[in-house]
């Protein structure tokens, strides 16, 4: 079984994510050692709230090195939803820039919607070649929760779109062993647990 650690730095559904993946055949640990997640085959970011929080919380624990060293070594990574968010540039906010990552071009802006947050089921456009998206039919749903959002293009990657008011977003992204989803898989039922079963697949 392929070992995965859920990155615990003080936000994200922790112990669903846990759930989730093990289900599909990983062996989880959610865990703050960051000599575990340097070492696992698979690294999960998680995240909810807000994006300057998280970052602060990753900042706090001292990962941002760990999950950038993995990510350059061409080694899996897995953010989820502000985690997938504090993998970008920026993070804007109730007018103020938060520092991201940097792993990924673009920077997170408030979605145009005249409902927000953007609560519910959604379907997401999956692009030709998509290693996540592999044996999910065409309008499959997947579970979001957010106000803000990643671009919907991204220099050098695969990038999944949905839909929001105005707003056309990024939904999952893909370049080489990184990923992320905008969207919660461990919360989206069957869809959700497909796409981890993929994403576990090439551990």
């Amino acid at each position: 079984m392929p070992s995965v650690v859920v990155l615990d730095y003080g936000s994200g559904n922790l112990r669903s994510a846990q759930r989730a993946l093990a289900r599909v055949g990983a062996a989880v640990r959610v865990s703050s050692d960051l000599a575990l997640a340097r070492e696992a085959d698979g690294l999960v970011v998680p995240g909810v709230g807000a994006y300057a929080a998280c970052m602060a919380g990753i900042d706090g624990l001292g990962a941002g090195p760990v999950i950038a060293d993995r990510v350059r070594d061409g080694r899996p990574v897995l953010g989820i939803c502000v985690g997938m968010q504090v993998l970008f540039e920026a993070g804007e906010e109730h007018g103020v820039v938060t520092k991201g990552l940097g792993l990924l071009p673009g920077s997170v802006t408030r979605l145009d919607a005249p409902v927000v947050p953007h609560m519910g089921w959604n379907v997401v456009s999956w692009p030709p070649g998509s290693a996540l998206a592999a044996g999910l039919t065409p309008g499959t749903r997947f579970y979001f929760v957010h106000s803000y959002a990643p671009p919907a293009a991204v220099e050098g990657a695969l990038v999944g779109t949905a839909t929001h008011g105005a707003t056309t977003f990024g939904a999952a992204v893909e370049r080489g062993r990184l990923c992320a989803t905008q969207f919660h898989p461990e919360k989206s039922g069957d869809a959700g647990a497909a796409l981890l079963s993929n994403w576990v697949s090439t551990l």
